[in-house]
C-alpha cells in the first residue's frame, strides 16, 4: 500500500527546515536529516549520541537519485542493478554536495536504495537522499516500533508511523572505489554471493 502524500510532503518539508525525521525502513526505523545540512547533521549526532567519527549512512528513492549524491563506478553500477531496493550499501566516492560533518572527514559515501515504499517515497517528496542512520541511542539495539521511538528519542521533530518494520539483518556494506570489492560489513545479503555476482 503506498503512503499518504500528505505524509511524504508533511516530512520533505520538515526535511527543508532543517527537522530530524524518524521513519520505517525493510529493516528497522531510521532517523533522517538533510545530509547537506551541516547543522543539522550535527543536531542529528548529538541527538543520539554518535562519534561524529562515524559518517552517516544515506538511501536514496532510486538510482539516479543516488548517483547525484555519489560517483558510482562500473562495479558500483552492476551492483545497484541487482540489490536495488534491497539491503545492500554501496560506498562510493562522495560529490562535493556531501560537506566533511556527514561524511565523519572522510570523502566516501555509503548509500542504498531500500525495500521499503515509504522510506523511498519520504527521499523522493524530499528530492534528494536523506540519511538513514537507525533511530536509537547510540550503542543501544535498534527500533522496530514508532512506539519505542517515541519513548527512546522524544527530541525527534516528526515521526512517521507506518507501523512496524520487520527487523532482521542490517544491510551488508560493500566498499566499491577501490579495484577489487571490499566487504565492510556483513549483512542481509551474503558477501559470497555478492562476489559470485561479479564472476
Amino acid at each position: 500500500m503506498s503512503p499518504e502524500p500528505r505524509l511524504l510532503a508533511q516530512a520533505a518539508a520538515a526535511l527543508t527546515d532543517g527537522a530530524i525525521v524518524a521513519f520505517p525502513t525493510d529493516t528497522f526505523y531510521g532517523l533522517a536529516v538533510d545530509p547537506r545540512n551541516e547543522e543539522a547533521v550535527a543536531r542529528l549526532y548529538r541527538l543520539k549520541g554518535r562519534s561524529p567519527t562515524s559518517a552517516l549512512t544515506l538511501i536514496a528513492a532510486d538510482s539516479e537519485q543516488a548517483m547525484r549524491a555519489a560517483i558510482f563506478n562500473q562495479t558500483a553500477r552492476r551492483l545497484a542493478e541487482r540489490w536495488w531496493p534491497g539491503p545492500l550499501t554501496i560506498v562510493a566516492e562522495a560529490l562535493p554536495v556531501i560537506p566533511s560533518i556527514t561524511l565523519a572527514g572522510g570523502r566516501t559515501a555509503g548509500i542504498r536504495v531500500p525495500d521499503h515504499v515509504v522510506a523511498r517515497g519520504i527521499a523522493r517528496a524530499f528530492g534528494f537522499c536523506i540519511t538513514a542512520t537507525s533511530a536509537n541511542q547510540s550503542g543501544q539495539p535498534p527500533l522496530m516500533a514508532a512506539s519505542e521511538v517515541r519513548s527512546s528519542l522524544p527530541d525527534v521533530d516528526l515521526l512517521v508511523d507506518a507501523g512496524d518494520t520487520p527487523g532482521g539483518a542490517p544491510s551488508t556494506i560493500v566498499d566499491a572505489t577501490a579495484r577489487e570489492l571490499r566487504l565492510v560489513r556483513a549483512g542481509a545479503i551474503p558477501w559470497e554471493l555478492v562476489l559470485e555476482f561479479l564472476k
